[in-house]
């Protein structure tokens, strides 16, 4: 969708990232306005302020650090995001609790949380093995998040679950 609107208006882009673009040419306020638009009208937001590209960058690399990596990192998540982003983990953190109103911490969990979520639906790790793939100390610190963030213990998360899946395949 982001290379069709970038088209319809003649711009040009060298890269084009989750989350980010670089184009080649400088653009006028009005083309800015116009891509705004368009990309809003697609559910799309065109972020232009120094603040808000590099918080949604720290979300960015939450998310492809704990939905779509194989491994987490093994490092302190403070110095892998730090690392990656290139800025003191002190500053992302104050930047993102002034931006979102919440911390990375609690962005994190909520995203364990709902990774864990996942796993217990697909039902091809058990417990012990979730809490071990998304770095927790023990089960029990596991099912404490995920109580407090759920309000449900994850085995019964995963009965509902499998209640609905059931009720599906029989209509």
């Amino acid at each position: 969708m982001v290379k069709q609107e970038l088209e319809k208006l003649g711009l040009h882009y060298t890269n084009i990232e989750l989350g980010m673009i670089e184009i080649k040419e400088d653009i006028t306020n009005e083309l800015k306005q116009k891509l705004k638009s368009n990309l809003a009208e697609s559910g799309l937001e065109l972020l232009d302020d120094q603040k808000s590209i590099l918080v949604d960058r720290i979300k960015n690399v939450i998310i492809e650090m704990i939905h779509y990596s194989e491994e987490l990192p093994k490092v302190n998540y403070s110095d892998f995001i730090s690392e990656k982003l290139g800025y003191d983990y002190t500053y992302l953190s104050n930047l993102f609790s002034e931006v979102k109103g919440i911390t990375i911490q609690y962005f994190i969990i909520n995203h364990k949380i709902e990774r864990a979520k996942e796993l217990l639906l697909y039902d091809e790790l058990n417990l012990t093995e979730i809490a071990f793939k998304l770095h927790y100390s023990s089960v029990a610190h596991l099912s404490n998040q995920f109580k407090k963030v759920t309000g449900q213990c994850p085995s019964f998360y995963k009965k509902i679950g499998e209640k609905r899946r059931s009720n599906l395949e029989n209509l």
